[in-house]
């Protein structure tokens, strides 16, 4: 089968950023730039959701599916820099070429993941890959909305309308899968500042395993699957994680009803 790599990311404010484009004192704490910056993005917009461009990321989770099996996994390690966990997810598409789907990867985490790689200096040729070179990707790329070599769930099931968008968490219950387990996006601030970073991978460990399972279940209305595969790919992820370590897997593999 073609590879196909589901992935997530969980960010923090980038207080280091935050510092740098207020000029703010070294004497302010930490939190006090982020609630500041919130108060002031609020003032703004009515939302204290800071611009993507000012998010740091922390924790990018990947489930790949190819012919040699299926793993689920954050990547790198908990104290590896920014950088680096944007150079390992962008490696896996320049040596898979994978078939990319997210749930909200297209309004959110490739957005973020493009301005921290440009902060950064990532390279990613794979990646950005229009045609140039690989003429193929001039009419299939991972660029254009309307592309398959992304796939946005989120995006396609309501029809590129985001008035129409769900949440991943209630979509997944509803389909009888276990959706989000014990926290959400809006905090992993909190639990970062308590240390719980651990908390935070397997988290988003866990949102790239619903994400999956809500590919699985879309391949099958679709068509494109079978009722037979869908079942075997569905048991083959169910296996996989009961051979996994981690008190995320066991209270995941709880809340998943039978199908």
């Amino acid at each position: 089968m073609s590879p196909v790599l589901v992935f997530d990311i969980e960010t923090i404010p980038d207080v280091a950023g935050l510092r740098r484009l207020g000029e703010v004192s070294p004497t302010v704490s930490d939190d006090t730039v982020v609630e500041n910056a919130m108060a002031a993005r609020k003032e703004k917009t009515g939302s204290d959701f800071l611009p993507l461009h000012q998010h740091r990321i922390v924790a990018i989770a990947c489930l790949l599916r190819d012919d040699s099996g299926l793993t689920v996994r954050c990547l790198g390690q908990p104290d590896d820099a920014e950088a680096k966990l944007l150079g390992l997810f962008y490696r896996q598409v320049e040596r898979y070429t994978p078939q990319l789907v997210s749930w909200n990867g297209g309004g959110f985490d490739l957005q973020v993941m493009h301005y921290r790689s440009l902060i950064h200096g990532v390279s990613a040729p794979r990646y950005w890959e229009q045609g140039d070179d690989d003429r193929e990707f001039r009419w299939n790329n991972y660029l254009s909305r309307y592309h398959s070599r992304h796939l946005d769930l989120m995006d396609v099931l309501a029809l590129y309308a985001p008035r129409a968008s769900v949440p991943l968490d209630e979509l997944a219950k509803l389909c009888g899968f276990p959706g989000k387990l014990g926290m959400d996006g809006s905090q992993v601030w909190s639990a970062y500042r308590a240390g719980g970073l651990d908390d935070i991978r397997a988290y988003c460990e866990t949102d790239v395993a619903n994400t999956y399972l809500m590919y699985c279940r879309f391949e099958a209305m679709r068509g494109n699957w079978s009722p037979e595969r869908y079942s075997d790919e569905i048991e083959r992820l169910r296996a996989s994680l009961s051979g996994l370590s981690g008190e995320h897997w066991r209270q995941f593999l709880s809340a998943w009803s039978p199908s």
